[in-house]
């Protein structure tokens, strides 16, 4: 059985539609309102083996805030559907990457429970019409509506485009490991026998 989600959201300020294939490495299309988010959901496809479409249509006029933060609970949302009750996956990922100058590492639990953690300094900048202050809060709203443990570090780097890079290519690795069928238990991976 594909494990797949196709999602909507509409609020006052966003209207987001997505699809997710976890089974899938079919390349989607990404229109979020703003390029280099859309090339970083790129990479996270690309790397995570999956299929991803996004069509976001925000209130960009004022800030990408409402955008970002909404993207992230209907990909969390996507996860949490297209892995159900996690029964024969490994659950577990983690991953560090390189991207030139700058190393990011990202652990995750798809545990049914939430944790978030973001060791990542950066200073308040844009690339294009992003702030980079805002990827902290999509992740803590994908890792929230996935229900996750999701801890992403920063470990350097100077180019900010690069620590990007480098922290959606080792999301986008550690999610493959966790999504991929589990090594050792068929059925669902926890002591619990429920997740």
């Amino acid at each position: 059985m594909t494990r797949k989600a196709e999602l909507t959201r509409k609020t006052s300020e966003t209207q987001v539609s997505l699809s997710l294939n976890l089974d899938q490495a079919e390349r989607g299309t990404i229109k979020s309102g703003s390029g280099f988010l859309d090339h970083m959901l790129d990479l996270f496809q690309v790397h995570s083996g999956t299929s991803l479409n996004l069509d976001c249509a925000g209130d960009t006029h004022i800030d990408m805030h409402h955008s970002i933060e909404d993207i992230g609970i209907v990909l969390g949302q996507a996860f949490s559907q297209c892995l159900g009750n996690k029964k024969g996956i490994e659950r577990y990922g983690f991953y560090y990457v390189p991207m030139d100058e700058a190393l990011a590492r990202v652990a995750l639990d798809f545990s049914g429970r939430i944790g978030f953690v973001w060791n990542v300094e950066i200073t308040n900048e844009r690339i294009g019409n992003l702030e980079l202050e805002l990827f902290e809060h999509f992740f803590k709203s994908v890792a929230e509506n996935a229900r996750m443990n999701l801890h992403i570090e920063l470990l350097y780097g100077q180019d900010h485009h690069h620590k990007f890079e480098a922290i959606f290519k080792a999301f986008a690795r550690a999610v493959a490991m966790a999504i991929g069928p589990s090594r050792r238990i068929s059925g669902i991976p926890s002591s619990k026998g429920v997740i």
